[in-house]
């Protein structure tokens, strides 16, 4: 059974990655006024767990809180020279994260199901 719990602790963390990545993709044109922070994309900090148990989220560290500052003065929250403030996020970067942490996703709902035939095989052997 440690298979499934090693891939079911990994299936949970690139859940979590998924989840940080998607809110990053969401939120990447949010504006705020120059006097506030940006918003902060969330990175994941990832640890094995004790005993070699697999992975679990450690921490999320947030990105830059400066962000960039962009001429809008159309905005709602432009300041009176026509400036937002934007968080200082890559799409191309998350683009890529997202296939990543998908893939790796899929990779580990494999391992669960090979597993779990595994061992119902040997259920089987057991019976017989």
């Amino acid at each position: 059974m440690d298979a499934i719990e090693i891939a079911g602790s990994a299936l949970n963390t690139h859940q979590a990655w998924l989840n940080a990545i998607s809110n990053n993709i969401a939120n990447i044109n949010t504006a705020k006024s120059v006097s506030g922070s940006a918003f902060q994309a969330e990175y994941l900090q990832v640890q094995e767990q004790a005993g070699n148990n697999g992975v679990a989220v450690e921490k999320v560290v947030k990105g830059d809180a400066a962000g960039r500052l962009v001429y809008d003065p159309t905005n709602a929250v432009a300041d009176k020279s026509g400036y937002v403030r934007m968080p200082d996020i890559d799409l191309g970067e998350q683009m890529s994260t997202l296939i990543m942490a998908q893939r790796g996703y899929q990779a580990n709902a494999a391992v669960v199901d090979r597993a779990k035939t595994s061992y119902e095989a040997a259920l089987q052997i057991g019976r017989n």
